[in-house]
């Protein structure tokens, strides 16, 4: 017989498979996160996650969508800059701060296998939930910087927007790079930067 649960009860259980599974998944991955590990905290039973969550790959989406805005907070402030050499260092600065700040996006990032995962199980239309959060700003700044004349014009602004995530590469294989890790990153940004100026 299920298990009818209170609206208060709803959204305590909900908050704690959030707050677990953000945990589990940073620190384990969505693999190797059971859901006997999610469920324990939330005082549940594994059959009632399901009135919770479809899956746990949908969990994972909802982290995902919680997290964004403090993932994008930084990247909005950088966005709001008209396009130049320093908002576009900001933009790089932003985007690897992410990667060295946010575990989760920094295991997404670094394991793709994760995010195709969640992709087939959710399917497509739901990650793109959190595109518009993370990828359109972006898109959008990079092409009024390219009307704008600012910016090199004949380069697609999605590959513009890839020039900018390989400065990422450096922030994810920095043991390479030892002591010379933030001049090689700053470096980088930088000769990016000059590199997408029109």
């Amino acid at each position: 017989m299920a298990v009818a649960f209170t609206s208060e009860e709803k959204a305590r259980i909900t908050g704690v498979l959030l707050d677990v599974g953000e945990e589990l998944f940073t620190s384990q991955g969505l693999k190797k996160t059971s859901l006997d590990e999610l469920v324990g905290p939330a005082g549940i039973a594994k059959g009632s996650f399901y009135a919770f969550f479809d899956s746990k790959e949908s969990l994972y989406l909802e982290v995902m969508l919680r997290r964004a805005p403090r993932v994008t907070a930084g990247l909005t402030a950088a966005l709001a800059v008209p396009p130049g050499e320093e908002s576009l260092v900001a933009v790089m600065r932003a985007i690897t701060g992410v990667l060295t700040g946010d575990p989760l996006y920094r295991r997404l990032l670094t394991r793709p296998d994760e995010l195709e995962a969640v992709t087939r199980r959710v399917g497509p239309e739901q990650i793109a939930r959190v595109t518009p959060r993370l990828v359109t700003p972006l898109l959008d700044y990079l092409s009024a910087g390219q009307r704008a004349g600012v910016l090199v014009a004949d380069i697609p602004a999605e590959t513009l927007a890839g020039v900018i995530r390989a400065a990422g590469l450096v922030v994810v294989n920095r043991d390479r790079f030892g002591p010379a890790y933030e001049q090689v990153l700053d470096a980088t940004i930088r000769t990016l930067a000059r590199g997408m100026l029109a």
